[in-house]
């Protein structure tokens, strides 16, 4: 369930259009008075990613926060899994991180995590929604937040010590040392470019990166989990033993195999899924995908005794599936994995190390042990749409998709699905050949242009 602001990951958009620095400032006053009208003066910690504008968002959020009597504590660059785990091993009573992700720099982000490192409730967002829309009431009557005053004003605290505590966290990971091997790392020129090279440092790696000179301008652009190919080609060009991508908030990690080939979350989630269960610690021999994942994935673990469970997209709904089946590790085609003896969201760098564990212990290289996972035909084209609810829903498009429903029926499958973060549709197509599901895909994106067109 998606709200006015905040959708399936956090209140996201254009800056200075879809998200304000005035807009920032509320959800800080809101969660300051919040959590410190439930226990006394609140502790919330604050991470972002490099992209110019965090900066104003860090702020307004943190003056917000203090405002209404709570205390920020800024871990400034860092990682949205990092503002997750801190959050629920310090002792915070929430924890906000300012990104936009896989999105470009124009773009960013508030994503709210409770005491647990869990995105924040529904009902505790819809309060925040109508606080910034000025419909916020209690007891029936309007209410307005009232400013702390005196020595009940909060403080900011600077505290890249959590930080610290992460990196310290992620190397305690890993049991075997990285010497000898030559990794690839891209950092999307975002929140990982620091911590992502101190880890497989202080493993023995030896280190060759790309992506990782952020400016403010330049998250994403051309690198990261959504843009592959630089990574692929430090792979081949250095021949390095392996590679990882990261997006933006380093939430999502892309794989590369030492012959350059790229390995995407559902491979993965299959290479994975066979290490845990080789160590009996795939509980109930089950993982979780989503609908987007390929179909070739359920069939491959399947001959491997491993049953996949299906979940709506996002990786909300992916941990809250792994909770009801009591499954381990569950996770999204786009690189968002979710291992759940040790979090309860995505991270890219803890995905990173279980690789390499893998690789190490089983002492073959990621293409072998990923191997036997054989992928069905699949394609997904994002069309940019002016309003991505409404173009779903037009006559032209669902006309489309019913005749493309019922060209793959029996031997494939249609998804059609607004995007949680951006103005786009996707749209899934898995069929015989490639260059079926290519003509399905052209279909229904020419079905929706031609409907932005008309609306």
């Amino acid at each position: 369930m998606t709200g006015k602001y905040f959708g399936t990951d956090g209140f996201r958009g254009r800056v200075g259009e879809t998200i304000t620095g005035e807009q920032a400032f509320k959800v800080g006053r809101f969660l300051g008075w919040y959590y410190t009208a439930k226990g006394g003066r609140c502790k919330i910690v604050i991470g972002k990613d490099p992209r110019l504008s965090s900066y104003t968002l860090e702020y307004a959020i943190a003056a917000g926060i203090t405002a209404s009597g709570g205390d920020a504590y800024i871990m400034h660059v860092t990682t949205t899994p990092s503002v997750s785990f801190v959050t629920r091993c310090e002792g915070f009573d929430c924890g906000v991180m300012i990104s936009a992700s896989h999105n470009s720099y124009l773009d960013n982000g508030i994503k709210i995590v409770n005491s647990r490192g869990e995105k924040l409730e529904r009902g505790v967002l819809n309060l925040i929604e109508n606080y910034i829309d000025g419909k916020l009431f209690i007891g029936g009557e309007p209410f307005a937040i009232p400013f702390a005053k005196g020595d009940k004003i909060g403080k900011t605290v600077d505290y890249v010590a959590g930080r610290n505590r992460y990196i310290g966290h992620l190397i305690s990971l890993s049991t075997c040392s990285y010497k000898g091997l030559k990794v690839g790392l891209d950092t999307a020129n975002g929140a990982s470019y620091k911590i992502a090279r101190s880890v497989f440092d202080a493993l023995g790696a030896t280190v060759y990166a790309v992506g990782a000179e952020p400016n403010g301008l330049n998250v994403n652009e051309g690198c990261g989990s959504t843009s592959p190919a630089a990574l692929v080609k430090l792979v081949k060009d250095n021949a390095l033993d392996i590679g990882f991508a990261f997006d933006g908030d380093a939430d999502r990690c892309i794989c590369v195999d030492g012959r350059g080939a790229v390995v995407d979350g559902d491979g993965i989630m299959y290479v994975a899924a066979r290490y845990l269960k080789d160590k009996g610690e795939l509980l109930g021999d089950r993982i979780v995908a989503t609908v987007m994942s390929n179909g070739g994935l359920g069939d491959s673990l399947a001959a491997e005794g491993i049953t996949v469970e299906s979940c709506a997209v996002g990786d909300s709904y992916v941990y809250q599936k792994m909770s009801e089946c009591g499954a381990v590790l569950g996770g999204e085609q786009s690189g968002h994995v979710i291992f759940g003896k040790l979090e309860s969201t995505g991270d890219g760098l803890v995905t990173a190390i279980t690789v390499m564990e893998a690789v190490i212990e089983r002492g073959a290289p990621l293409a072998e042990l990923a191997h036997g996972f054989i992928k069905r035909p699949q394609l997904t084209v994002n069309v940019k749409v002016r309003d991505r609810a409404a173009a779903v829903k037009r006559p032209s498009v669902i006309a489309a998709v019913k005749r493309a429903e019922k060209a793959v029926a029996g031997r494939g499958r249609l998804l059609l699905r607004p995007s949680g973060t951006e103005e786009v549709v996707r749209v899934t197509v898995e069929s015989r050949t490639r260059e079926e599901c290519a003509q399905i895909c052209a279909d229904i994106e020419k079905a929706i242009v031609f409907g932005e067109g008309e609306g």
